[in-house]
């Protein structure tokens, strides 16, 4: 039986780095727990990397708006087109589970935008625009909105926009013959937490939101009235630090494991990355470790697909740190020398199709 294979893809920013290539792309080793780079792709601040539900496509951030690629067998990238956003420069992108429209984050102008995706992965016409307004409640800030995290639920029904400015997330349903949002909930958290990434459990029941300031993570069970609103149930707070910790840590990444099992996420000051198990009967979380990564700002970090890897993108020291992991033991331990790669933003892993 022939090995499933992937490469990875890694978002950068290329300001101020002498380089034009936003995105690399690394050919995998699964049992070595390692990446071996084998393509680059040109592009401008690249902030953030998705790929289609269908596997087909990826979509950037770029700084003229967003980017379409075709994913090639070998998993290169052919680009397909760009389109505007009509606004300043994204963070994060995703499409709906139908991939038919892309919903863009805007942290610097607070927007949330909706463009039209094609039958051939292409970028269509924007078809909803909408601005966060409010005070938040830090001066420097969170004393305005800043939309971190566009996603949709797993049912496809409603977009979930996490602002870390007013500490809370806006919950919009989606209308999928025009494009257009509708507000109708909020998830309100703690003030002064700052809601950066969320994401949704295998299933859709539960929703994971990672806190930037107050390092932690709300656990959500989701479900849907007899009027059609959704509902969110919060059943777990956990802390994404140790009891002992470096003091000004801001959480950062949230990566759910390729089986979903388990949840990565990361903490900048403190510089670690923590594990946590899933419950696969309830969704709650159990830590399983919290352990240095040897690189400053680790902004994501991912198991590999097998479990028994993990890397970790350090933002501030221009590394990726590459460990074993022992989930039975509790330990993750260095392996082999980091990688070079200027100011890493996100990672994905992706199976080839054989």
């Amino acid at each position: 039986m022939e090995k499933e294979k992937y490469v990875a893809y890694v978002s950068t920013y290329t300001s101020g780095n002498k380089s034009s290539f936003g995105i690399k792309i690394y050919d995998v080793d699964l049992e070595e727990g390692r990446l071996y780079e084998k393509d680059q792709v040109e592009i401008t601040n690249s902030s953030y990397v998705t790929i289609s539900h269908n596997e087909k496509y990826l979509y950037s951030i770029t700084d003229f708006g967003v980017e379409s690629y075709k994913i090639l067998e070998d998993g290169g990238l052919s680009v397909i087109n760009h389109a505007s956003i009509n606004g300043m420069r994204g963070c994060y992108l995703s499409t709906d589970y139908e991939d038919k429209f892309l919903f863009v984050a805007g942290y610097h102008d607070a927007k949330v935008t909706v463009l039209r995706v094609r039958e051939d992965g292409s970028i269509g016409e924007i078809t909803d625009e909408i601005f966060h307004k409010g005070l938040g409640s830090i001066a420097e800030r969170t004393f305005r909105p800043h939309i971190n995290c566009v996603k949709m639920t797993r049912d496809n029904k409603f977009l979930c926009a996490a602002d870390l400015g007013m500490d809370h997330v806006i919950v919009y349903e989606l209308n999928h013959l025009n494009g257009r949002l509708r507000q109708v909930d909020i998830i309100r958290s703690e003030l002064e937490s700052a809601p950066r990434h969320l994401k949704f459990s295998r299933d859709g029941k539960i929703v994971y939101i990672v806190h930037e300031l107050k390092n932690y993570i709300d656990v959500y069970r989701y479900s849907i009235d007899e009027h059609g609103i959704p509902v969110f149930d919060k059943i777990q707070n956990i802390s994404t630090l140790n009891t002992y910790h470096a003091g000004g840590s801001a959480a950062s990444a949230l990566n759910l494991s390729e089986d979903f099992k388990y949840l990565c996420s990361s903490n900048a000051g403190d510089n670690s990355v923590v594990l946590y198990s899933i419950d696969q009967e309830t969704g709650l979380l159990s830590k399983i470790l919290c352990l240095p990564i040897s690189g400053d700002y680790p902004k994501d970090a991912a198991l590999f697909p097998d479990n028994k890897h993990l890397v970790s993108l350090n933002h501030e020291t221009n590394t990726m740190t590459f460990f074993n992991v022992d989930m039975e033991k509790k330990t993750i331990v260095m392996n082999g020398k980091a990688i070079p790669v200027a100011q890493p933003n996100c990672i994905i892993f992706y199976k080839l199709r054989s």
